[in-house]
């Protein structure tokens, strides 16, 4: 399903999106270094998470056994932090001309909930469309071999690895359902190559972004 996205009157709304290890978090740190080094008023957030509420759902889901929830039970309590997440930290945000950059938002459970046990993509986006209403300006999906990505994540052995704990399989599934999405909101996505080094990931992401901005100011100065 496709929607419009409406343009904010302020402010600019990035995600980013990829598999587990791909790199994503990373680049947001650089991104975000970058653009306040321009001038730029950033707010990095995350999600699950971003907000006091949406924070203790992230402890929630992101912890325990792989099976602990039913994949419509974390489609409610995403969309629930994602809610709390708009309203007190992306919407204010941007409302105050400020460049919000996330470390997943609406597509990730798009893929991770929509795909993972079955096909629930459309009650993704039915509660999408009830309680959130909102696309990014800007998704940058960092494209990163299944194999690799989960051994960074494994790698990393912390305590947020429920779903890395699903194995290859659902990466591989991730991997194929972005590069899908990628396809569908073609107008919003921008793809980067995570297998090159980091510097060069960086250098492409804000390439990326640099092109949003002179787009924005293109249209505001018609």
């Amino acid at each position: 399903m496709t929607q419009e996205n409406p343009r904010p009157s302020v402010g600019l709304f990035l995600t980013f999106e990829g598999i587990d290890g791909s790199g994503k978090s990373t680049q947001c740190k650089r991104l975000a270094e970058s653009l306040r080094a321009a001038g730029h008023d950033v707010v990095l957030t995350r999600e699950p998470g971003g907000s006091p509420g949406a924070e203790e759902i992230r402890r929630m889901v992101l912890e325990g056994d792989p099976d602990k929830w039913s994949a419509e039970t974390e489609i409610l309590l995403f969309t629930a932090a994602r809610r709390d997440h708009l309203e007190r930290t992306i919407l204010p945000a941007l409302a105050a001309g400020k460049v919000v950059i996330c470390d997943r938002f609406a597509d990730s459970t798009r893929m991770y909930q929509g795909l993972s046990r079955g096909d629930l993509r459309a009650t993704v986006d039915q509660l999408h469309d009830l309680m959130i209403g909102r696309e990014p300006d800007l998704t940058l999906l960092i494209d990163m071999d299944p194999a690799t990505g989960l051994s960074r994540a494994k790698g990393r052995q912390g305590s947020e690895e429920r779903f890395e704990d699903f194995g290859i399989g659902l990466q591989e599934k991730m991997r194929a359902g972005f590069l899908s999405l990628a396809e569908e909101f073609s107008p919003r996505f921008r793809i980067v190559d995570g297998a090159q080094e980091i510097e060069t990931v960086a250098a492409d992401v804000l390439r990326q972004t640099q092109a949003v901005f002179g787009s924005r100011t293109e249209v505001a100065d018609s």
